[in-house]
């Protein structure tokens, strides 16, 4: 996730093209607004936000895994159809990948038909070590050049070998930012040519169907997260990690904010890709049912592939007691009817 927040700046075209989404009202997703019928409400009487595939982040390993029964439970029976999980990106031997992490996630997902699995793919070591540029530099040139490429085939082939051969790829995530080592900043050429590099090695695995998703932080952070964008032939999915951040901002702001969501989805429409949610949240403003309610709605309006709520302090919704408000207003969207 994005740590150091930016200035908003509002563009008259991009809020023109948002306001059609701001005439859905929010209430139209507040708890208490749904019928209680005992049996299966059908999939058209649902919600609109809860017809879009969703999960919750509760850990990597596999106390993450049955944490989403407790997730589920407190929806009120409402079944999570996303694994979200990511890889460490500590060194290259974890970054290929582990039964120990595989298996549980591989069970969860063939116990029923159409769920997704969601994992977020480190692409450099000492990923969270704070790298000086210079040093992030040459790495990235040394993935461009293929250095890096067995670690990623390795990859894909426990990938395939566990069931997870559809599972989605979201590469060097919030690359436009300063958090991570796989940062875009230093040398966006040399990104971009290792992305590719990366996807080719894991299509050329026999077997894969995997779907790569390119997924910025909202709003320009370090580098306009368009300067990364590796190409249309290696790409599925464009999505974007959107935490309630900075703070003061509303969450018709994160629209219309230079590289915000309005920007994002209109980025993608024109390159015919579908988008997602990867990571979202609150996190600046407290507990602010306004950009839940926010958030929902746009999801509603946009239909992404899928959408994660990231579910720990001060993030969360189940697993942080410190925003019952917006709790409330999530439950009440995607939980079962008369849940709030």
């Amino acid at each position: 996730m994005r740590r150091l927040p930016t200035r908003p700046r509002a563009a008259l075209t991009v809020l023109l093209a948002a306001v059609l989404v701001f005439l859905l009202p929010y209430d139209r997703l507040a708890p208490g607004d749904r019928h209680t019928a005992a049996r299966p409400v059908p999939e058209a009487a649902r919600p609109p936000a809860a017809r879009v595939p969703s999960g919750f982040f509760t850990g990597s390993d596999e106390a993450g895994v049955r944490r989403m029964a407790g997730v589920q439970a407190w929806l009120g029976g409402t079944p999570l159809s996303v694994g979200h999980t990511y890889l460490p990106g500590d060194r290259w031997s974890n970054i290929e990948g582990h039964p120990a992490l595989f298996g549980p996630w591989a069970r969860w997902k063939a116990e029923r038909p159409g769920r997704l699995f969601v994992l977020n793919v480190p692409l450099l070591e000492r990923n969270e070590e704070g790298l000086p540029d210079a040093e992030v530099r040459a790495q990235l040139r040394r993935g461009a050049a293929g250095d890096f490429d067995g670690h990623f085939r390795t990859l894909g082939e426990r990938l395939v070998a566990h069931g997870l051969a559809d599972a989605i790829l979201v590469l060097g995530w919030e690359m436009n930012g300063t958090t991570y080592s796989h940062r875009c900043g230093p040398d966006p050429a040399a990104w971009k040519t290792y992305w590719r590099r990366v996807v080719a090695e894991l299509r050329g695995v026999a077997g894969q169907r995997f779907r790569f998703d390119f997924a910025p932080s909202r709003g320009r952070d370090a580098v306009p997260w368009p300067e990364c964008y590796p190409g249309d032939d290696v790409v599925d999915i464009i999505g974007m990690d959107a935490y309630d951040q900075p703070a003061g901002v509303s969450f018709e702001e994160q629209v219309t904010e230079e590289y915000g969501l309005a920007h994002h989805v209109r980025f993608a429409a024109e390159r015919g890709k579908p988008v997602s949610y990867p990571e979202w949240g609150l996190f600046r403003n407290g507990d602010n049912p306004a950009y839940v309610r926010g958030m929902l709605d746009w999801f509603a309006a946009h239909r992404p592939v899928y959408q994660t709520v990231t579910d720990y302090c001060p993030h969360g919704v189940w697993g942080c007691a410190d925003n019952p408000e917006s709790a409330r207003v999530l439950r009440g969207a995607l939980g079962a009817p008369g849940r709030s």
